[in-house]
């Protein structure tokens, strides 16, 4: 489970790692822990540190620029905080707004989060052919977004207001 912000030397979100490798960054000393979960905390016999939520490399690594995070099923329900997006209530499944069956692409904004029920409702149509309105529309997440939210609701609202950016 990756539940560990990887920050740049800059304060740019790199990557989610898991708590161990976060762990293991910080004690080699190549990271610091910009946030830790309060009253969580690793022990050994010669250690004694906070539980990293948020760490930061202590030296910069370039990282070749990306302009779009890719898409992916997983990537959809994450943007989409598993939520479904025609009645609210847990999504399971991916929707396309424009069904591939009329051309519609797998791509961030043609697709969204549904329960299978009102997946299964839509069926092949657009919501508007089966009268059923959007209580979101898609949008593009940026790289840096995805990663954000890969870390999941509540961690994301529990991270630093200069780190969260607010989503589109």
């Amino acid at each position: 489970m990756r539940d560990t912000l990887v920050l740049n030397a800059s304060f740019e979100p790199l990557s989610t790692v898991s708590l161990n490798r976060a762990v293991v960054l910080v004690l080699q000393d190549k990271a610091v822990v910009e946030q830790a979960h309060p009253e969580l905390r690793m022990r050994g016999a010669e250690v004694d540190i906070p539980v990293p939520r948020v760490i930061r490399l202590c030296r910069y690594v370039r990282v070749p620029f990306r302009r779009q995070a890719p898409w992916s099923r997983r990537g959809v329900l994450v943007r989409d905080r598993h939520r479904c997006a025609y009645c609210g209530r847990r999504a399971t499944t991916v929707d396309h707004v424009v069904p591939r069956a009329q051309g519609g692409q797998d791509s961030w904004l043609n697709t969204v989060a549904s329960c299978a029920e009102d997946n299964h409702r839509k069926a092949a149509r657009t919501p508007e052919q089966a009268g059923m309105p959007l209580l979101r529309q898609p949008f593009e997440p940026t790289p840096a977004d995805a990663m954000l939210l890969a870390l999941g609701t509540d961690d994301f609202d529990a991270l630093p207001e200069w780190l969260v950016q607010p989503a589109a």
